[in-house]
């Protein structure tokens, strides 16, 4: 059975991949080494999470450079978890492979929600 969309955030396409790059970033954070924990894992996570967290948060302002402040603060999130996701290939956390795929999901979403603040 497939649940109806009630909130207006849950139509947006920007909010899907962002909720989608957050679980796979997610799975992808599972085999980072332990000593990463409370240090790169954390902060990866919590950049990816805030990515559909602001966008959602924003949606529900009664006014539109109040919601192209969140989408603005969701891009800030995704260019960290670009940031992070460098620092994880260089110290061999995850293979190249990984890396383009994540990078290039990473930068169609930022375009989107470039294009996406630029509409609103």
């Amino acid at each position: 059975m497939k649940l109806k969309k009630k909130f207006k955030f849950e139509n947006l396409v920007i909010w899907q991949k962002a909720m989608v790059l957050g679980e796979e970033m997610d799975r992808v954070l599972e085999r980072f080494p332990k000593k990463e924990m409370y240090n790169l894992s954390s902060q990866i996570r919590r950049a990816a999470d805030s990515i559909a967290l602001n966008i959602s948060e924003g949606s529900i302002v009664q006014s539109k450079p109040e919601f192209r402040k969140f989408i603005g603060y969701s891009i800030r999130s995704l260019a960290e978890v670009v940031s992070c996701l460098y620092k994880a290939r260089n110290r061999k956390y995850m293979t190249e492979t990984e890396f383009d795929l994540k990078y290039d999901e990473a930068f169609n979403l930022m375009n989107m929600m470039i294009a996406f603040r630029k509409k609103i």
